[in-house]
């Protein structure tokens, strides 16, 4: 049965980069540029939501964490580090191996599966927390992978998503800029029609009982080529979301 979330052109995509995701310099080099401000991101509310200290060497110890959409796993293996029981999980079978190799070059215990979410919530895992970073503006249907995410979170858990505005801004920088001019990323990286906006998103997490918590802006610093926490959510932006039950907004 084919996937509601799954966008195969975008599986295939990334599979036929398997190889290069832990090459800096490779075609993944922007991602790798933006890791530190998105984990800067989710400790930051993380900690913040399960009431934690900040501050350790393990400030997610005890903390089940769902990656979707891993890839070679750049965002899995600072999260287990973090201290988190980390399952990953990709469709793209050769990014997972990628990952997996990766973690074991390192000594690192990440549980990396090649499946759906929607595949993993009908096994009926839950987790503390789910993260889709970079994965929202490719699914295949928003709605779907909303529903899904809600199945996989547990009552008093916390989704977080880092994505790209739609935006004439986005356009310009993370499209048109990123893959023809500055050449960050591959031509076709990205399709500007599907990428996000904040109020999208809120609609497709509400229609399955999550809400939006937290909303914040990742700006790129052009001088010291790397981003920054902000209120601009005109181009990249980041999200902290959890189940309308929850009674405490962070």
């Amino acid at each position: 049965m084919p996937s509601m979330t799954v966008d195969p052109a975008e599986v295939a995509q990334f599979d036929a980069l398997s190889t290069e995701w832990w090459d800096p310099k490779g075609p993944f080099a922007p991602l790798h540029r933006f890791t530190p401000v998105r984990m800067d991101y989710f400790r930051s509310r993380l900690t913040r939501h399960f009431g934690l200290p900040r501050d350790g060497a393990r400030p997610l110890a005890g903390l089940r964490v769902l990656d979707i959409g891993c890839g070679g796993g750049l965002i899995a293996e600072p999260l287990h580090r973090l201290g988190a029981a980390v399952t990953a999980i990709d469709a793209a079978a050769g990014a997972v191996d990628a990952a997996r190799a990766h973690a074991a070059l390192h000594d690192l215990t990440i549980d990396y599966r090649c499946l759906t979410a929607e595949a993993l919530a009908a096994e009926g895992a839950r987790f503390d927390v789910v993260v889709a970073s970079e994965v929202l503006e490719h699914v295949a249907s928003l709605h779907a992978f909303c529903a899904a995410v809600a199945s996989l979170l547990k009552p008093e858990g916390a989704f977080l998503a880092t994505t790209i505005n739609r935006t004439t801004r986005a356009l310009l920088g993370a499209k048109l800029a990123a893959e023809y001019v500055l050449r960050w990323a591959p031509v076709g990286t990205h399709d500007w029609r599907k990428f996000v906006r904040p109020d999208e998103l809120r609609s497709a997490l509400g229609g399955h009982g999550l809400v939006i918590r937290d909303l914040a802006g990742l700006r790129f610093r052009p001088l010291t080529n790397s981003f920054e926490i902000s209120g601009d959510i005109s181009i990249n932006y980041g999200c902290l979301a959890s189940h309308r039950e929850r009674e405490t907004d962070l």
